[in-house]
């Protein structure tokens, strides 16, 4: 009897092969470190290992090839560590150069696990976005067995990693659908009891009954729905919406409830009012309510439009000064060395100009800005989040929109976000809030056309990066941050 092949098992076979092939080139190829020039920067190439390890911990580089990504972190932190202590350049070089050849080859075994185990990332990935960190020992149960597989995919051994990814698979999905009804929905419940006690029922009951409407559907659907992600998180989602919603809305009832006609309708023309002066728009409280509302929202239409054709306007007169640099260091009659020469140092004193324009921004207590070679780092000490929470809000705004002058001083350049937490919960669950946190950060900037979508990542460092003790809850306060560094002059290698 001939043994039968699907076309899945066909697909897995194929794929199988093809990871072994390039496992294979790897494990044969000696690790290739490619000398630094003496002529370099130390700190310069430092950060920009640094800022390749960031976006490889980005890509999930960290898990997808744990042991490789290690050592260029140890690689790195003894090159940092040999700039402090004013070693020789050579040490210092040799550091970065193989930091450089093991994040190389962190990379190239990523790729493979990324092929060998799709599953068992993409059931990561929706269990971490879930928030299935803070369920204990059952996570990291999952994040131990995740692990075997990619150490055994860095060791050559494709055939355990394939045999063990759908079981490592279904742990996630089970982990991910406990954290959305024991975290998610598990809210849900608790802010409606809280609602129930103050009498929802009364005070608000088309929003009540509205919040246990997308409740009820929202469990229901998980339950009988397990493979449904996308909707299930969506549901899950408005379920979590609509339910505090409903308080907000029980405390504007409360509210007008102690108030006469004249005092609601004072009150909500003062709401206008403050919105119409902040938009520097016309005072049209003689107008009816539905006139002031179209003021306000013309207003903000104009103000978006007046801000993309500033944006234009600073790049297009950026592109004058250099042309016009360009054409004058030509008429000097400069050789080519000596012009480049000259560029470098306009561009360095321009840089220094701009870093000083960034620093005058800020207040003290806002954030420290500080120069590291061709970056510019912007460490935001008044960016405050609610507790487990990646929601910006209202009162982070005039801080963001400091760091969008900054980052418009610089034309397009490439920006990093960093999320930081301090060291209390468990370390998975800070890495995920830290990170969606950055990209809470990112969003904003690209949805407020500060930069395009590709010059920002977002990376969520969680507490390995502190800046004081996590002992104290001052020193706990300083590693809750997000930074902010702009790389003007960073070079995409190709």
């Amino acid at each position: 009897m001939k043994k039968r092949f699907t076309n899945t098992k066909i697909v897995r076979l194929g794929i199988l092969f093809t990871a072994a092939f390039l496992l294979s080139a790897c494990a044969a190829q000696q690790l290739e470190v490619k000398p630094i020039a003496r002529s370099e920067n130390p700190q310069e190439v430092i950060n920009k290992l640094d800022n390749e390890i960031a976006l490889a911990r980005r890509n999930q580089v960290n898990v997808l090839a744990p042991t490789w990504f290690a050592e260029a972190e140890v690689s790195l932190n003894e090159a940092k560590k040999a700039l402090d202590q004013g070693a020789e350049l050579v040490r210092i070089f040799d550091g970065v150069a193989t930091g450089r050849a093991q994040i190389r080859r962190a990379e190239e075994i990523a790729k493979i696990s990324r092929t060998t185990l799709p599953e068992a990332i993409n059931g990561r990935k929706s269990a971490r976005a879930a928030g299935a960190a803070s369920l204990g020992e059952d996570y990291l149960t999952a994040e131990v067995q995740f692990l075997k597989l990619t150490r055994a995919i860095e060791k050559n051994n494709l055939n355990y990693a394939q045999r063990n990814q759908a079981k490592v698979a279904e742990l996630f999905r089970n982990l991910e659908l406990r954290a959305i009804k024991i975290r998610t929905l598990g809210e849900v419940r608790s802010l409606l009891r809280v609602a129930e006690k103050r009498g929802a029922a009364k005070i608000a009951p088309k929003s009540y009954a509205l919040a246990q409407k997308k409740l009820i559907q929202a469990d229901t659907f998980i339950t009988k729905n397990p493979y449904a992600k996308e909707k299930m998180h969506q549901m899950a989602s408005e379920a979590l919406f609509f339910s505090r919603r409903l308080l907000e809305v029980m405390k504007l009832c409360e509210k007008v409830q102690t108030m006469q006609p004249e005092q609601i309708t004072l009150w909500m023309e003062e709401t206008l009012y403050k919105t119409t002066r902040k938009l520097s728009a016309p005072d049209m409280r003689d107008q009816s309510f539905g006139k002031q509302v179209e003021n306000i929202l013309a207003s903000i239409e104009a103000h978006q439009a007046d801000n993309t054709y500033m944006v234009k306007k600073t790049k297009d007169q950026q592109a004058e000064i250099d042309r016009l640099e360009n054409k004058i260091a030509a008429l000097e009659g400069l050789t080519h060395k000596e012009q480049k020469e000259k560029e470098r140092l306009l561009a360095e004193k321009r840089f220094n100009e701009q870093l000083s324009s960034v620093q005058s921004f800020f207040e003290s207590n806002e954030a420290e800005v500080y120069k590291k070679e061709n970056q510019v780092i912007i460490r935001l000490k008044a960016m405050h989040f609610p507790v487990g929470q990646s929601v910006i809000m209202p009162d982070n705004y005039t801080l963001l929109s400091k760091v969008q002058r900054a980052i418009r001083l610089f034309g397009e350049p490439d920006v990093i976000i960093g999320g930081h937490t301090d060291s209390t919960g468990a370390e998975g669950l800070n890495e995920v809030l830290s990170q969606q946190r950055a990209e809470a950060v990112k969003q904003y900037f690209v949805a407020n056309a500060t930069i395009p979508y590709e010059k920002i990542i977002a990376v969520g460092y969680g507490s390995m990066r502190p800046l004081a003790s996590n002992a104290t809850e001052a020193g706990r306060a300083m590693n809750r941050r997000i930074d902010v560094t702009i790389a003007p002059q960073l070079q995409t290698e190709k």
